[in-house]
């Protein structure tokens, strides 16, 4: 039964080690996350954060995206937003970034540092943001949609060569 054991620990620890962090987002940095960076100042910190698009917004010689915060993966890309999630960040980079491309609700992760706060209104209420100096824009690919009546991915079945997706058999 050791044995057993110790070879599936072995075969766990070999699939984590294959699964790692895209080579543009590897960085020594601060786990913080932008909540609790507004609650004490870390001005200067390096960091990794993630999450989705709220707007894209080109100025001049840099491009700053505002974002609603995740957690990031063991792969460094934002997870699926959770109830507390991460709170909102600024991230800003130099040069242009296509806002038809860097639209609203994609995911983003972002490696740079933290160069200062932004105080903003959402709605009636004036919110403090930390702001990225960000080193490295990480775009990820779209997930494929999901056919709402079938919620998973389409895939044919190795053993059939058929996909029950479409209906045919």
């Amino acid at each position: 039964m050791n044995l057993r054991y110790l070879a599936a620990l072995a075969f766990a620890s070999l699939l984590s080690a294959c699964y790692t962090v895209p080579k543009p987002l590897k960085a020594e940095v601060y786990q913080i996350t932008p909540v609790q960076a507004v609650e004490i100042d870390r001005s200067g910190v390096p960091v990794r954060w993630g999450g989705r698009i709220i707007e894209t917004r080109p100025m001049g010689s840099q491009t700053c995206f505002d974002m609603i915060g995740s957690e990031l993966s063991i792969g460094g890309r934002p997870r699926s937003m959770t109830e507390d999630g991460s709170g909102h960040f600024i991230a800003c980079r130099t040069g242009f970034y296509d806002p038809a491309i860097y639209l609203k609700n994609r995911e983003l992760t972002f490696v740079g540092r933290i160069d200062g706060y932004e105080n903003r209104m959402i709605g009636l209420t004036d919110s403090r943001f930390p702001r990225v100096a960000a080193d490295v824009v990480y775009l990820w690919p779209q997930a494929p949609g999901l056919d709402p009546r079938y919620p998973y991915p389409r895939r044919p079945w190795p053993w059939a060569g058929w996909e029950w997706s479409d209906g045919k058999y």
